[in-house]
């Protein structure tokens, strides 16, 4: 069986063989998947996307017509495939449902701490060879209060690096995680932790109900000096409400890892041609800002359960054994 991989980064690609090598040919393309690149996967039974691949309905059609049966989806969120269609041209499709959490909530946290203790502009200041430190004033986290926006393997992660560091917890979901009440986190309404917390961190996935969950009236109720990080969806985050405060000088720093329309520019070297989104070109000109491109899954040990997962998912296809990760079911009598 010959698989398909879209999306491959040259990290990856070693790790990839090599986890199908002895099992099935992968051939590996640095290119995503989407309307233009669909049309390759013809005569591939079993298709391998990253998180950033289009499976819209018009994608959904050329792979089912070309003859894909199973989508192996390389990442935990799923908020880019159109399972509804999916459903309707009978293909099957499978997701990573666990990779290390520690990954995410450790960037998460160096994102905060970059913010915060202005690291992006200090290193930047030495090549330079400019040792002062006039506006690289930061502050110490102990006893100040975090607010965790989802509390899940993710949120809970972050909140115990948050302890570590002595912080009050603060914590909202649709279910409370003993662990995280064990470490003493208080759960409150979304209302008192904006207002409260010295930095938000969301950990939630994408969804209808939490589309622009931070829009205008969510930022305008945080502090002016919060530092807010978002390591999970971009679409979390209305962000042009977040550019308008940002230009009226509010907030000690955020730190994003992702980006709402960040589909067709993150993974990909748009430094020669440019960008052409004026939000995000304005978001990335502000001090207080570091944007990086959904790197916060990118460890060794992360990627490695990530394709492991895979090369599992694609055995119980072919074996037909039931599997919890499959999103929309096999095709009647498969």
């Amino acid at each position: 069986m010959e698989i398909l991989a879209f999306g491959v980064q040259s990290d990856e690609k070693p790790l990839i063989e090599k986890a199908f090598a002895g099992k099935h040919e992968v051939r590996c393309l640095d290119v995503f998947l989407n309307r233009d690149t669909a049309p390759i996967a013809a005569g591939y039974e079993i298709v391998s996307t990253s998180v950033n691949a289009d499976l819209g309905g018009a994608v959904l059609q050329t792979l089912a017509a070309g003859g894909t049966q199973l989508i192996a989806q390389r990442s935990t969120g799923f908020n880019n495939i159109d399972l509804d269609v999916a459903e309707r041209l009978a293909l099957r499709v499978a997701r990573v449902s666990y990779y290390s959490p520690y990954s995410v909530a450790e960037f998460a946290w160096t994102l905060a701490m970059a913010v915060n203790r202005r690291v992006i502009r200090a290193a930047g200041r030495t090549r330079d060879f400019d040792f002062r430190l006039d506006g690289l004033l930061g502050r110490d986290m102990h006893g100040r209060t975090v607010g965790v926006i989802g509390t899940g393997k993710i949120g809970e992660a972050f909140t115990r690096i948050a302890h570590g560091f002595g912080m009050k917890l603060l914590g909202w979901d649709v279910a409370e995680n003993p662990a995280c009440v064990e470490l003493g986190m208080r759960y409150v309404d979304k209302e008192q932790l904006l207002a409260e917390a010295d930095l938000v961190s969301l950990h939630v996935p994408l969804l209808p109900a939490t589309h622009h969950l931070i829009d205008k009236d969510a930022l305008a109720l945080m502090k002016d000096d919060a530092i807010l990080v978002n390591s999970s969806r971009g679409g979390l985050i209305d962000t042009s409400a977040l550019v308008v405060e940002l230009r009226a000088g509010r907030f000690l720093g955020v730190g994003l890892d992702v980006y709402e329309a960040e589909a067709g520019l993150f993974f990909l070297d748009k430094s020669l041609e440019g960008v052409d989104d004026d939000t995000l070109a304005r978001l990335v000109t502000f001090p207080n800002v570091i944007v990086t491109s959904h790197q916060a899954y990118y460890t060794e040990d992360a990627v490695g359960q990530i394709i492991d997962a895979t090369v599992k998912n694609v055995d119980d296809y072919l074996a037909g054994r039931h599997s919890e990760n499959v999103l929309v079911p096999a095709r009647s009598g498969s």
